[in-house]
């Protein structure tokens, strides 16, 4: 891709001499003679480098360079003088200008100029075009569900974003957690910082204290060179404490210390640094039961759900099950470069009751299974490949177990187990009402009533 730059130098042999030591590169090369005509081609063209003459008609130098960092401060401006004004050009740099050639300059001086800002221009489009990518990904609108508890959760977490308070987000494996914690950031003041997770589930206790705090030299065995904590390196934005259940108790102390000081010392070393991050932790324990059990400071939990935020499993939320498979439906077609295939009646309807243990992922996982096996335009039973052990989960349960399960676990209320009961029963016996009313125990005129009660 070529890359436009802007010209402008009123002298007309000044301008055709650094065109033509410019021509060899990949350029599209744009002229102005003066500053007012400069700013009206670079509003109307995407310029990625202006190289300016100091002294200009109608607008000077260093009014073009004003008017072009107020409008895009990515832009690269490069300021050609004469030595009688090498003072102004000290202060065009401090307005935010790239670099400035004297005249007379050399060849190699303006080319090796022009290189190094259109490389900058490039990697800043680049990480420009990146950022809006992330922040697109990771806004809350783009988290998919609509169902009355994650339109209550992104409610919640678009508050608490416009702040810095800590929050704690809890949940199963795979419901997402990471993913809110990445939008709460992006939409927060700290989203031009960074974002840095650590799964404290994944780091040796002996090893996460070096890896949050950082360590000076000589500070252990094997400490050779000073090392910058996860805290000095999210300087600015957000920390992101994954399974912070799994915190040993030791670390738990200096972690809390972090919390109510905000400054911190490395290991090895005795110069206290300050924390300016924000934290948000994450975890699939019960905290509340670890802090019983002391497993888990009662102080550090206080200190870290100032802000909790539960994100429910799936099967607590299956309306949102279609949303997600339409979804994910999408994206493995993008993805694959295929047409987008149609699900039959009883894929989703297997989909929506499956109890979905590894919640989000695990039905991300079979989609794209589904996928990959369907050939043709429509994904049936057989592409569907689900996890056997849910499946069963009451093979081992007696009745007590299977009805607390349902009602604590599932979430199945007293109306949805009777249909499900009788719909079962019904299908048992070949939709035959006598057959069906003496497997549920019921008269014939009850089983009636309950289903023209149902509209069955």
């Amino acid at each position: 891709m070529l890359s436009n730059v802007l010209i402008i130098e009123d002298e007309t042999r000044m301008r055709e001499v650094i065109i033509m030591l410019l021509n060899d590169l990949e350029i599209k090369i744009f002229e102005a003679t003066d500053g007012e005509e400069a700013l009206e081609i670079f509003e109307n063209e995407d310029i990625h480098l202006v190289i300016t003459d100091l002294k200009l008609p109608k607008k000077n130098g260093m009014e073009v360079l004003t008017h072009i960092k107020a409008r895009r401060s990515e832009v690269p401006v490069i300021i050609i003088t004469a030595f009688g004004s090498i003072d102004n050009a000290v202060t065009a740099i401090r307005e935010g200008a790239f670099d400035y050639v004297t005249k007379p300059f050399k060849e190699e001086r303006l080319r090796s100029c022009v290189k190094k800002a259109l490389q900058i221009s490039m990697l800043t489009s680049e990480v420009k075009y990146l950022r809006q990518e992330i922040e697109g990904k990771y806004n809350f609108n783009n988290i998919i569900g609509n169902s009355a508890e994650m339109c209550d959760i992104l409610r919640m977490a678009g508050e608490v974003s416009r702040t810095d308070t800590t929050v704690l987000i809890t949940g199963e494996s795979g419901t997402g957690k990471e993913l809110l914690s990445r939008a709460t950031h992006i939409n927060s003041p700290r989203s031009k910082g960074p974002f840095l997770p650590v799964n404290c589930a994944a780091i040796p206790s002996s090893l996460l204290e070096a890896e949050l705090f950082g360590y000076e030299r000589g500070a252990f065995t094997g400490a050779q060179q000073r090392k910058k904590g996860k805290f000095e390196q999210a300087s600015g934005g957000t920390l992101f404490l994954d399974e912070i259940g799994d915190m040993e108790v030791d670390v738990q102390a200096k972690f809390l210390r972090v919390l109510e000081s905000h400054e911190f010392e490395r290991l090895g070393g005795d110069k206290s640094i300050q924390a300016d991050v924000r934290i948000i932790a994450a975890t699939n324990k019960d905290l509340e039961k670890m802090v019983a059990d002391k497993r888990f400071r009662e102080d550090l939990y206080y200190r870290v759900s100032v802000f909790p935020v539960r994100i429910p499993p799936l099967r607590e939320r299956r309306d949102d099950i279609p949303l997600l498979v339409r979804h994910f439906i999408e994206l493995f077609s993008k993805t694959f470069g295929r047409k987008r295939p149609t699900l039959s009646e009883k894929v989703m309807e297997m989909l929506y009751n499956h109890p979905w243990k590894g919640n989000i992922r695990e039905l991300k996982n079979v989609l794209e299974r589904a996928m990959i096996l369907c050939k043709g335009d429509r994904i049936t039973r057989r592409h569907v490949v689900l996890n056997e052990t849910h499946e069963k989960p009451f093979s081992t349960m007696n009745i007590e177990q299977i009805i607390s399960l349902l009602v604590q676990e599932y979430r199945v209320g007293l109306e949805e187990l009777e249909m499900k009961c009788i719909r079962f029963a019904l299908q048992k016996s070949g939709n035959n009402v006598s057959r069906t009313a003496r497997m549920l125990g019921l008269s014939r005129a009850t089983l009636r009533y309950r289903l023209e009660k149902m509209g069955l």
